[in-house]
């Protein structure tokens, strides 16, 4: 099967060209040079973007009347997502292109959609569900110092005064070079599996204890000292077996698994495309796969 992208990352104007087809002579732009007319836009707009977004939106629409994804789901997802990524948040939407808050919740809907749709034959027993259970680390709610690699003289200056009692946010702003020195260090709520932190920075955190202070530790990113301000009580099993059931589910996706599932559910959808330009916006999605070819008859002839 050729290989296919879904961006979800389109900005929220380029998606709206499917409104603006009317493909009369109406002017959104008048200049001295000339006019610029709906139908202008919607060529050019379908020209760069076409296949992408009638993709974004067709797919939406397909699994959106097979699936539901709520209001509190989509709440849920977004606060995750947030307190994951803490003060970096806008910059997160402005690398990857979404105009707002808005516009990067639509793109969680569909994601969220497409999840149910690649996870709901997938079976998690029993046994795997307690394992995950007994093994998951509850959150832990940290705060850091963090200085350039190049800077292991300030690190160790930083942790010298709070050896000696000094406020941690107070040194944090005095020394810490990223976007959470303005809150005292503050990341906020951590998860053991979450996948935008640095491994080593996790390994460090998780082994302290509420209001233990970390020894300078290396990574990725520089020379940090950790905080572990708060550690959540690990809820009920059967309150959190939902939620977990669905982790297990996701962690067993891959991206041939999630394609599938989707070209199942547009092949039930029967789509049929109307604008000739579009015509083969689908084809590398709904195309099978070719099965691999057995050439052992070919050598042997040649034998």
């Amino acid at each position: 099967m050729k290989k296919w992208i879904l961006s979800l990352s389109l900005a929220a104007g380029v998606i709206g060209l499917a409104g603006c087809s009317g493909g009369n002579g109406e002017a959104i732009v008048k200049t001295g040079a000339g006019d610029i007319t709906k139908e202008e836009l919607y060529g050019a707009l379908k020209d760069k973007y076409g296949e992408q977004v009638l993709q974004q939106l067709v797919i939406d629409k397909v699994l959106s009347k097979e699936y539901k994804v709520s209001e509190k789901e989509l709440d849920a997802k977004l606060a995750e997502v947030k307190e994951q990524v803490g003060a970096q948040f806008e910059m997160l939407l402005a690398q990857n292109g979404f105009t707002d808050e808005k516009d990067f919740r639509e793109s969680l809907k569909l994601s969220l959609l497409q999840e149910k749709a690649s996870t709901k034959d997938i079976k998690v027993t029993d046994k795997e569900l307690k394992e995950y259970y007994d093994n998951k680390q509850p959150d832990i709610e940290v705060s850091h110092i963090v200085v350039e690699e190049k800077d292991e003289k300030k690190i160790k200056e930083a942790k010298a005064k709070l050896d000696k009692g000094e406020d941690f946010a107070k040194v944090a702003k005095e020394y810490s070079i990223d976007g959470s020195a303005e809150q005292g260090g503050s990341l906020g709520l951590i998860s053991r599996d979450a996948p935008n932190l640095d491994e080593d920075f996790k390994a460090a955190a998780f082994k302290l204890k509420k209001d233990e202070i970390s020894a300078p530790i290396k990574t990725q990113f520089g020379w940090h000292i950790i905080l572990v301000t708060d550690i959540e009580e690990k809820e009920p099993f059967d309150k959190v077996k939902d939620e977990l059931e669905n982790e297990i589910k996701v962690s067993k996706l891959d991206p041939e698994a999630v394609q599938a599932a989707i070209q199942a559910e547009l092949k039930k959808a029967k789509i049929d495309v109307k604008d000739e330009d579009l015509k083969t916006t689908f084809d590398a999605i709904l195309q099978e796969d070719e099965p691999a070819k057995d050439d052992s008859a070919d050598k042997k002839d040649k034998e």
